[in-house]
């Protein structure tokens, strides 16, 4: 009798095991994806699953280290593939590490370039997307964007071709003459010296004459302009529908317009995303607002429910309602950038949410409004125009209390017509001159404030 009791409970045992074992497989998460986004301005680590990750992250120094241990999530593909996803050309991360660091427990070791500082946080489902666990790896020590404004550009000379034995000056402290007139149209307060040829005395040359006699604003200062392509990273915005995306089309034609507007005498442009990653809205308005920047362009090209929309438009700020339904139709579209993108919501900054929701902006839109005119004209010489007027609405990326800021929408990229002249080099650069001429009008009869010339010289 006991014999064969104890046989019975064998057997049960032989039948539960295999189950418990597969029920705790399956209580494993899984990470389905994962994506890393290198920038200067930051690197983003995002772990993609259908369950929330708890986490637990921490900091090794000598050498520096940021380790990550993911509660119940098992090894894979995905988290295999993460360690190969590093390259050389990251800024801050040097190699990443995987491995079961204990029962339960996946541990991740980020090997650094640097001193850092990381924000994580989770994701909830949104879009296409699942849970997502991001990691934000940000410099310790950020770069001015104003002084990497007076950076000389990079040559490209290899360290075997610098002579030996040499003692090279700091190049913070030594400036060229176009660095000198760039760093006081500025306005940034620093002691520097002029990098001239000492066998030309400069003391008795007359000023050079002024030109473009008609833009007088173009003879006092350095015009800040501050190119923002919309979308980036984990964002790619709108499709089309031979694939393309949004993201990509914005940034193509954003460097376009930096290097005719770097081309233009006394302008200087800036691109707000520089490479395939994202920025929060208002962080965009921040980087402008950092620059001193003079007028804030935003570039996009929509989709929309009918694949005949077609055309382009231009908007500018609202604090009164939007001025059609389609205008905030976009306008809310755009705005959620943020959640599919991903934005860190417990970082709270009182100086943002000020310039959010800072309701002083009557001046600035009257000068977004006179931009965006101008602009619209000039895409109107070379595509058809949605609508034949700016139109108004409360995007959140051209809420700046100071700066000029406009939206616009180059074309419809969910228009399998537009979408091929979007991918279009020579188009874009079409579009890239249109958007310089308008910037050109506009300074041509509203010129620019000029900025007390603080840098000196020894």
């Amino acid at each position: 009798m006991f014999k064969a009791a104890l046989k019975h409970v064998a057997l049960l045992v032989l039948f539960w095991l295999p189950l418990f074992w597969i029920s705790g497989a399956y209580a494993a998460i899984a990470i389905s994806s994962a994506r890393l986004w290198p920038a200067q301005d930051y690197t983003r680590l995002t772990l993609e699953s259908k369950q929330s990750i708890r986490h637990n992250m921490f900091t090794v120094s000598n050498p520096e280290r940021l380790v990550i241990d993911l509660e119940q999530v098992e090894l894979g593909n995905a988290l295999d593939e993460l360690t190969r996803l590093v390259g050389d050309n990251d800024p801050y991360i040097k190699s990443v590490r995987v491995g079961r660091f204990k029962p339960g427990v996946v541990r991740l070791v980020l090997d650094l370039k640097a001193e850092v500082k990381p924000q994580i946080f989770v994701l909830k489902p949104v879009a296409e997307y699942g849970y997502r666990l991001v990691l934000d790896v940000y410099p310790a020590h950020p770069v001015d964007p104003l002084m990497a404004l007076l950076e000389p550009p990079k040559v490209g000379i290899p360290e075997a071709a610098s002579t030996p034995g040499t003692t090279e000056q700091p190049p913070e402290t030594i400036l060229t003459e176009d660095q000198l007139k760039l760093a006081q149209g500025l306005n940034i307060d620093l002691k520097i010296n002029i990098e001239t040829d000492s066998s030309i005395d400069n003391s008795s040359q007359p000023a050079p004459a002024a030109t473009t006699p008609n833009q007088p604003e173009l003879r006092a200062r350095t015009l800040i302009i501050a190119i923002d392509a919309g979308h980036g990273g984990e964002d790619p915005g709108a499709r089309g529908r031979h694939g393309s995306r949004e993201k990509d089309v914005t940034l193509a034609i954003a460097r376009k317009v930096k290097a005719l507007v770097d081309d233009t005498p006394n302008m200087r442009g800036v691109l707000i995303r520089d490479g395939d990653y994202f920025i929060p809205l208002i962080g965009r308005v921040a980087k402008a607002r950092k620059l001193n920047a003079d007028l804030f362009i935003s570039i996009h090209a929509d989709a929309f429910i009918k694949a005949k929309a077609r055309g382009s438009s231009v908007f500018a700020l609202s604090e009164h309602g939007a001025t059609s339904t389609a205008a905030r139709w976009l306008a809310k579209k755009e705005n959620e950038a943020d959640l599919i993108g991903g934005v860190n919501l417990a970082m709270k900054d009182p100086y943002l949410a000020r310039t959010l929701f800072d309701l002083s902006q009557t001046a600035t839109i009257t000068d977004s409004m006179k931009l965006a005119k101008h602009v619209l004209t000039e895409l109107g010489g070379i595509n058809e125009l949605h609508r034949g007027r700016v139109e108004q609405a409360g995007f959140a990326v051209l809420k700046s209390p100071d700066i000029p800021s406009i939206l616009i929408e180059t074309a419809f990229i969910s228009n399998p017509g537009e979408e091929r002249r979007l991918n279009d080099k020579g188009y874009q650069m079409k579009l890239a001159n249109a958007i310089l001429g308008g910037i050109k009008r506009y300074f041509a009869q509203n010129p620019a404030l000029s900025k007390p010339k603080i840098a000196q010289v020894d």
